[in-house]
């Protein structure tokens, strides 16, 4: 590997990409995924940042598209949240998410791929773990995936490199303070 330094830092050019999973019951899944989406676009990467069950403009969305030509977003939702039982909609939604993912994974052009809200895609069995695991098979060695969402399959935790999760320890939320926009979407 070659030996490259930043700013007094020492580190190694990476020949490999990993997968990284970022799940719990906290805040911070989402935009730590954007966090990093960030920073490799800021060093030349190109990431492909889908989104499973959402379907709104948020502000990431819109700053992304309008600031970031290093990120393309596209969101594989219905634009409302899911409550109970998903309808046949949702699932096709996902399922139409997950071919064209499947097809930019295997190309090879995206340095990072982000499967945003994934683990609750399965979740709600909008995506079967089998097809998770399987497309994060099919990943050249070169590519980063991040996957995020509650709940992630014990499938995919055992395959990843990294996992991370956010714990909830106190949230305004139970206090009755709604999502602000900016702050949470």
């Amino acid at each position: 590997m070659e030996e490259k330094h930043f700013n007094g830092i020492r580190g190694t050019k990476p020949s490999r990409g990993y997968i990284q999973v970022y799940t719990g019951n906290g805040k911070g899944k989402t935009t730590a995924a954007l966090g990093l989406a960030l920073r490799a676009a800021g060093a030349g990467k190109k990431v492909f940042f889908a989104q499973f069950v959402k379907g709104l403009p948020y502000s990431e969305t819109k700053i992304i598209e309008r600031c970031l030509p290093g990120i393309v977003l596209r969101q594989y939702g219905r634009g409302c949240f899911i409550h109970g039982k998903p309808g046949e909609k949702d699932i096709e939604a996902a399922a139409a998410g997950m071919e064209e993912i499947s097809e930019i994974v295997r190309s090879g052009v995206y340095d990072i791929v982000v499967l945003d809200e994934a683990s609750i895609a399965v979740y709600f069995n909008l995506i079967t773990p089998d097809m998770l695991i399987e497309l994060l098979k099919s990943k050249p060695e070169q590519t980063e995936i991040i996957v995020t969402g509650r709940y992630a399959p014990q499938e995919l935790i055992d395959m990843a490199d990294l996992v991370t999760e956010m714990k909830e320890i106190k949230h305004y939320y139970n206090e009755g303070v709604e999502a602000r926009e900016g702050i949470e979407y």
